[in-house]
């Protein structure tokens, strides 16, 4: 018998804990506290753990994509969050056109790159 996968969960890293608990929180993820140097972050049943941990290599060189029903949609919500005011380091790149579909960027206040993205239908 094959083990039954319930879900996959990205560990991600902060060089600010506290800076990228409100981060997420503003992206519209809720936190649960699990310890003082870990939280999980959900939206449905999709979610990541972020730690208070900082390596730069590996922090540097983390990417996450994030498959959403409409990417416009979803670029619209980010620009009217106004997040690199917010947050120092944050920057959001526009969505882009590929022929498998479209993403946009995020750049969280740590470096890690989050793709936003629409397959094609």
């Amino acid at each position: 018998m094959k083990p039954v996968i319930k879900s996959m969960r990205p560990f991600i890293g902060a060089r600010s804990f506290d800076v990228s608990r409100s981060f997420y929180a503003a992206l519209g993820f809720r936190e649960q506290v699990l310890s003082p140097t870990l939280s999980v972050f959900s939206a449905g049943s999709f979610a990541f753990y972020l730690q208070n941990a900082y390596v730069a290599e590996w922090v540097d060189n983390t990417m996450v994509f994030l498959e959403v029903e409409d990417v416009d949609q979803y670029w619209a919500q980010l620009v009217a969050l106004d997040l690199p005011a917010a947050y120092p380091g944050v920057r959001l790149l526009p969505v882009k056109t590929f022929d498998w579909g479209k993403e946009c960027f995020v750049h969280d206040p740590s470096g890690v790159l989050w793709h936003i993205g629409e397959f094609a239908r």
